[in-house]
């Protein structure tokens, strides 16, 4: 039965996602605009080994999400990555990694945008740049004030369509190396040989392939999305797991099966690393029509991904207001469940991709330099969910017991995690295009921690809680459930 309807502010976000919205969900955050764009970049600096690389980051984020699905099941009071911080951190680290979050899926939203371009211009290269940067920022405002059950159906036939893509692409490639293709533009023509016949495996030897993760982390990230969806999906306890285990496989698909194909049917050195192996493969190979129809499932997938982090960042800031920790406008819903303040005001940054595209020399160029920005950002939230787990099975030994959910060699992948993280900031600092952004990130994290001491301040001042309480009915009771 319907509850009666509440005022707008007292309103709550609605648990309209279904298990076939989860796991879309989960698989179009897996294959987002890096893996379609970016990967043209990182072929060209790793070669083959970039095989070896999406299957490590793989792996991480397997047991990150491991990790967080444990402790969301613990207690699905919890609703965002800030929750789990305040909860088993300390307020102060909500506050930073709710802010951090938001801030981390507007700069990707701002390279979806670029992306987008990129492909528009493929298309038709004598439009304006600025034209279509324009039309995305204001479809993703529209797209993000309608009901969750409407994003859900949105990301399900998005999602649908990379996946099927990606299946024809591995299919087709799959019988160009049977009949032995053979492009007459390249003279190359198609074998698994092509994976090691120039230069092996390892073209470039232990600093190529080390530099290759500090863009290949960039493909992987939206994978957390899941984690923020739980919030707004029906019996989480069910879909939930089976969204996260089925990672190791989407990665052996879409990651490293594609890519293979991919190289395999194209010289590595072949691949243009401006544009998007996909569509060049399928233009080498002769098929201008299929390349031209990658290329509009591409800038779909890259809208999706928007989309997908915009959301994201919306129920962030919404969170952050009800803690107090941002305007309490942004914490009011309408009649529909929309936190629509929260909407409009992320919305804005979004216009940031037009004078980034017109002050960047390519769009390539635009889209690095956002990427890396973003890649700093999120190794810092996927690090925090780390050291939350950490907490939470010190300080719950309990519920880790009680869990039917644990995290695969708890005591010891926490720490192999936090180490390759260490790991990849230093690749980001050894690229000259990736040095400047991560060396911008500390100025976000001074401004953060200040704005922190403010808010700390003034809710004391006030006589208010620094934080709301996540409360723990039971292991894991759900009391929107109940009803």
């Amino acid at each position: 039965m319907s509850a009666p309807t509440e005022p707008a502010s007292e309103q709550q976000l609605q648990r309209g996602l279904h298990n076939r919205h989860l796991q879309l969900i989960a698989i179009g955050g897996a294959i987002g605009t890096g893996l379609f764009l970016g990967s043209g970049k990182v072929i060209s600096l790793t070669g083959p080994s970039i095989l070896f690389i999406y299957a490590v980051i793989g792996c991480m984020m397997f047991f990150i999400m491991r990790a967080l699905g444990e402790i969301l099941l613990s207690n699905l009071n919890y609703k965002t990555f800030g929750d789990i911080a305040k909860d088993l951190i300390g307020p102060g680290a909500g506050f930073v990694v709710s802010w951090t979050y938001w801030l981390t899926w507007v700069v990707i939203c701002v390279a979806d945008i670029v992306a987008i371009t990129g492909y528009v211009t493929y298309i038709n290269a004598s439009i304006p740049t600025w034209i279509p940067a324009l039309v995305a920022a204001f479809a993703l405002l529209l797209l993000n004030l309608q009901p969750v059950k409407f994003f859900g159906e949105f990301e399900f036939w998005f999602s649908l369509i990379k996946i099927i893509a990606i299946l024809a692409l591995i299919v087709t490639g799959i019988v160009l190396l049977v009949t032995g293709f053979h492009n007459p533009d390249t003279g190359t023509a198609a074998s698994l040989a092509n994976l090691w016949s120039d230069g092996g495996l390892f073209p470039f030897g232990a600093s190529g392939f080390l530099l290759g993760f500090q863009l290949g982390i960039f493909s992987f990230i939206g994978v957390e999305l899941i984690g923020t969806a739980a919030a707004e999906t029906a019996d989480p306890h069910k879909n939930l797991p089976k969204a996260i285990n089925s990672i190791v496989l989407r990665v052996l698909i879409f990651y490293i099966g594609a890519l293979t194909v991919i190289m395999a049917i194209t010289p590595w050195r072949e691949l243009d690393p401006e544009a998007s192996p996909f569509v060049t493969t399928f233009a080498y190979a002769g098929f201008g029509v299929a390349a031209m129809a990658i290329n509009i499932v591409v800038l779909t997938s890259a809208a999706s991904s928007a989309n997908s982090g915009f959301y994201s960042g919306t129920r962030m800031m919404f969170a952050l207001a009800k803690d107090g920790h941002s305007p309490k406008r942004f914490g009011i819903v309408d009649e529909r469940g929309v936190p629509r303040q929260a909407v409009f005001f992320s919305a804005v940054f979004l216009f940031t991709a037009i004078p980034l595209l017109l002050a960047g020399d390519t769009v390539m160029e635009a889209f690095t330099f956002v990427t890396s920005v973003a890649s700093a950002f999120i190794i810092f939230i996927w690090s925090m969910i780390v050291v939350s787990y950490i907490r939470y099975s010190r300080m719950h030994p309990e519920r880790h017991e009680a869990s039917k959910f644990k995290m695969p060699l708890h005591k010891i992948m926490p720490w192999v995690i936090l180490a390759f993280f260490a790991f990849i900031a230093f690749t980001l600092l050894l690229a000259e295009d990736t040095r400047m952004p991560l060396l911008c990130t500390p100025v976000w994290f001074v401004i953060i921690i200040a704005m922190w001491q403010l808010r700390k301040r003034k809710l004391t001042r006030e006589g208010r809680p620094l934080t709301q309480a996540v409360t723990l009915p039971g292991f894991g009771e759900d009391e929107e459930g109940k009803h």
